[in-house]
């Protein structure tokens, strides 16, 4: 209890020190240093109170004298700040969504015959053509019934043929002139089906790539829907975005985009090539693809991606830095300009409206004209009209 005493003995004194009152209010310290060694309880209690309530009452006065130096100060103290011209200037704003990269041209090839792989003429790795051979399904003497289809299918066209003649010399009945056409078109057309089915055993490219696996080995026997082979296109890359609704009226295809690949650590310059027409009702939102060019064929499905889409653009905007900025109690936004009262240079508050922000900087859309001078460094330590001194 004396240590706390005698420190609030001492926070006393400086206090009347500093309110300039120590030759008006005294205080008997001899007194006081007797209850302490008597051990006086009640004598200790009444100076705490007396004590107390001198140093609030000291205290309160001097708060109101240095709230009164401070509303002083600012008429007869100039701070140093810094301030920048307002200027109008080209604002392109970007909006960030996660991506995916893909590519329509991945695909993996099936069996459609049944029977076995006895050719397999690519390896993983290679590049391919469309329409190139890929394998070749044994196709069990599909080929002697095609070549025996292919001689009947001739015999009835040249019967027709000759038929047709005789018809158009009024030779032989009408009924064998429509047998003999009609043969021929029934034989023509067994022979293109199963030219089809032949054709079947042969597995060929849907489009030019590279062969990513071969997934079934030559000499295997194969069902129609059996996996072979998975061949990918990394020339025709993109990547899809979903984007909220909110932004169906700014982002529209041609639009400007930018992607970034986090695992390659590279950026590309590209646009939006596809909007679709369907919104999400799940969490409302649509998708976008961005061409990626692929040049140097690092860029591969799946990979990660951040995709900015240019939503907004304003060639005379007004920009300042976000870091200026205040707010009131009320909620609104302000900062602080230079003006020209009596030939002295004071701070002014400005109410402004903000709109998009970049990069630091935002865009203000009302309080704010050309050729403000915008007081940047020192604007968080001034208040309205205070005294200030442009460095």
């Amino acid at each position: 209890m004396k240590t706390k005493l005698n420190i609030l003995l001492i926070i006393f004194a400086i206090t009347l020190s500093n309110c300039g009152g120590g030759e008006n209010v005294k205080v008997n310290t001899k007194n006081i240093e007797k209850l302490i060694e008597n051990n006086d309880l009640s004598g200790l209690k009444s100076a705490k109170e007396k004590i107390t309530a001198e140093y609030s009452s000291l205290r309160n006065e001097l708060d109101r004298i240095n709230e009164v130096l401070a509303k002083l100060d600012t008429v007869t103290k100039a701070y140093d700040v810094t301030a920048i011209k307002v200027k109008d200037t080209l604002f392109s704003h970007f909006v960030e969504f996660q991506g995916n990269v893909k590519t329509k041209q991945n695909l993996v090839i099936l069996s459609e015959y049944n029977g076995t792989l006895s050719k397999v003429y690519v390896k993983e790795g290679q590049n391919v053509v469309k329409g190139q051979i890929l394998a070749k399904i044994d196709d069990g003497g599909l080929s002697k019934q095609v070549a025996q289809l292919q001689a009947q299918a001739e015999l009835a066209k040249t019967t027709f043929e000759r038929q047709k003649k005789l018809w158009e010399q009024k030779i032989g009945s009408e009924i064998q002139y429509l047998q003999a056409e009609t043969n021929a078109k029934a034989a023509q057309n067994s022979l293109e089906q199963l030219k089809v089915q032949l054709g079947k055993t042969n597995v060929r490219a849907p489009f030019s790539g590279t062969i990513d696996n071969v997934i079934t080995d030559q000499g295997s026997i194969v069902a129609a829907g059996t996996q072979l082979f998975r061949i990918v296109n990394l020339n025709s890359m993109y990547v899809e975005a979903e984007v909220p609704e909110k932004y169906i009226t700014s982002i529209k295809k041609g639009t400007s985009a930018k992607v970034y690949l986090p695992m390659l650590d590279q950026t590309i310059e590209s646009n939006v090539r596809q909007v679709s027409n369907f919104i999400n009702p799940n969490n409302r939102s649509f998708t976008i693809e961005v061409a990626v060019p692929n040049k140097n064929g690092n860029v591969k499905p799946n990979l990660t991606s951040k995709v900015s889409v240019n939503d907004y653009n304003n060639e005379k905007a007004i920009l300042i830095p976000q870091s200026v900025i205040s707010e009131n109690a009320n909620g609104e936004e302000y900062v602080y300009v230079t003006s020209v009262v009596d030939g002295k240079t004071k701070a002014k508050k400005v109410i402004i409206k903000t709109s998009k922000s970049q990069g630091g900087v935002i865009e203000i859309t009302n309080g704010l004209t050309i050729n403000d001078e915008l007081i940047v460094e020192g604007a968080r330590s001034i208040r309205n009209g205070q005294l200030i001194n442009i460095k």
